[in-house]
């Protein structure tokens, strides 16, 4: 059985949630799949294939899903990794095409990583805290912006490439 780890960092829960369903498919697909919090991760030697995700705050990624490929970037170069992030929120955020931070630009060069691909984030005005959270959640950004089929097309087709590029 090929094994595919999904690592995740997010604040709220929603990053998690993507993470899961990525999990879920590729589970479907026939891959054995370890779904973790990127801090938790100690290392990917037994992986053939990696697939992490941070949510976007302020255009940045989360510093453990950051340390998580600045750790393992030697043994990611020689597996598949995709990367994804979450965070726009309202209107188009699901046309919306984030570039990735400069420090993660450089990792996702330097272990050949998979194009990222970029989700609709969630923001729910209870769970926010600090002043420029607040603020948006007072506007149009409030909602749940995630694309699930999207989301399940995505991993769905990171499944047929593993399989395409995995010896088995």
């Amino acid at each position: 059985m090929i094994n595919v780890l999904v690592a995740y960092a997010g604040k709220r829960g929603g990053t998690r949630e993507i993470a899961e369903v990525v999990g879920e498919e590729l589970r479907a697909a026939g891959f054995a799949v370890d779904v973790r919090a990127a801090g938790e991760v100690d290392g990917v030697a037994g992986y053939a294939a990696v697939v992490v995700g941070s949510a976007l705050y302020y255009a940045r990624w989360r510093p453990e899903a950051v340390r998580l490929l600045e750790r393992n970037t030697e043994a990611l170069r020689v597996r598949p990794v995709w990367l994804f992030h979450s965070g726009p929120c309202g209107p188009g955020a699901n046309v919306a095409r984030v570039g990735l931070p400069a420090r993660v630009t450089l990792l996702a060069a330097a272990i050949d990583a998979g194009r990222t691909e970029t989700f609709g984030g969630r923001l729910d005005p209870a769970l926010a805290d600090g002043v420029l959270e607040k603020v948006m959640a007072r506007g149009n950004r409030v909602g749940d912006f995630r694309d699930w089929e999207r989301i399940r097309a995505w991993a769905r087709d990171i499944g047929r490439r593993v399989r395409s590029r995995v010896p088995i």
